[in-house]
């Protein structure tokens, strides 16, 4: 089969690199530009390999992605279309958000845009909870809001994964205490918020995986919805065959690594009517649907590939 597109991950040896990376391989429509270990910060080789692209793929911090991207800007014509992992562009004009089911209209906007920034691991469940659920008015975009999530630690970067995988690393730990996670300002833009919820991010001992959770007092919400409707507005939202499921809150416990090497995220709502309460909960593999997987499937609609934007299963 012919090679259809040329892609050139920019930071190929990180996480979500290496992830992005392993899951293109199995496309045949792709090949990979990548540059001698030794050239990776070679901003010369790295432009060459932009120019030689007809996608780039940012897997760096944020600065290195801002950079990168004026790098690709330079090239004028030649510049290839832009799909940044990291947290630099996620609400800045110009760049489309990447999560495609955002919206009926957002997978189009990804197919036909030149730059888009993948969303964040934490971001893709709270927005896939709370967008639906504010659009129906059911719930208020100032509405006082609690996010609760915990991750495998690859999503914390290789520091985290050494520490974790090398000394043995604590069984559960927050972070992020100031209340200042950088996921925060996309959760706020693309759920269609008013204001910052409360997030407190936690880290497990296990490799990948994670649950966020938001609990809600249905009796503050207008027109004291039964968690019933709540659960339809989300199933309503997404169609039942796409990588977003609404399933019902049969489980009595939910543990975090279940679509751990798969695209798919779950979305339940759990309650005691009893006690007017409800917990929306998004379960993903933060390498999958949360990061890499999420790239993959952006890539695909971005170089229409039908085959890398519908993927559910990436490894065995």
């Amino acid at each position: 089969m012919s090679i259809r597109a040329r892609v050139f991950i920019d930071g190929e040896a990180g996480t979500t690199g290496l992830g992005i990376a392993a899951r293109l391989r199995a496309l045949p429509d792709i090949s990979l530009i990548s540059l001698d270990p030794g050239r990776r910060k070679d901003a010369g080789a790295r432009r060459e390999a932009m120019a030689q692209a007809d996608l780039a793929v940012l897997c760096l911090p944020d600065d290195a992605a801002r950079q990168s991207a004026e790098l690709a800007a330079s090239l004028g014509a030649e510049a290839p279309k832009l799909l940044d992992a990291s947290t630099a562009h996620r609400t800045e004009p110009g760049w489309v958000y990447g999560f495609a089911e955002l919206d009926g209209e957002q997978s189009g906007r990804i197919a036909t845009a030149v730059r888009v920034a993948n969303p964040g691991c934490y971001a893709t469940g709270a927005i896939a909870l709370l967008r639906p659920l504010v659009d129906a008015g059911l719930l208020p975009a100032a509405h006082p809001l609690t996010i609760n999530a915990v991750s495998g630690y690859s999503g914390g970067g290789r520091t985290m994964i050494e520490a974790h995988e090398v000394h043995g690393g604590p069984a559960f730990e927050l972070y992020a205490l100031t209340l200042t996670h950088k996921h925060l300002p996309e959760i706020v833009a693309h759920a269609h918020l008013a204001a910052p919820p409360i997030f407190v991010p936690a880290v497990g001992h296990f490799r990948q995986g994670m649950l966020v959770c938001v609990p809600l007092h249905l009796d503050l919400l207008p027109g004291r919805p039964r968690a019933a409707d709540l659960a339809a507005a989300l199933a309503a939202y997404y169609p039942p065959t796409g990588l977003v499921r609404v399933l019902p809150a049969a489980a009595a416990r939910l543990e975090p690594e279940a679509l751990n090497d798969t695209d798919l995220m779950e979305l339940r709502v759990v309650a005691n009517e009893a006690q007017r309460q409800a917990v929306l909960v998004a379960r993903l593999d933060n390498l999958g649907k949360g990061a890499s997987g999420a790239a993959v499937q952006n890539i695909g609609l971005m170089l229409g590939l039908a085959a890398a934007a519908e993927r559910e299963v990436v490894h065995a």
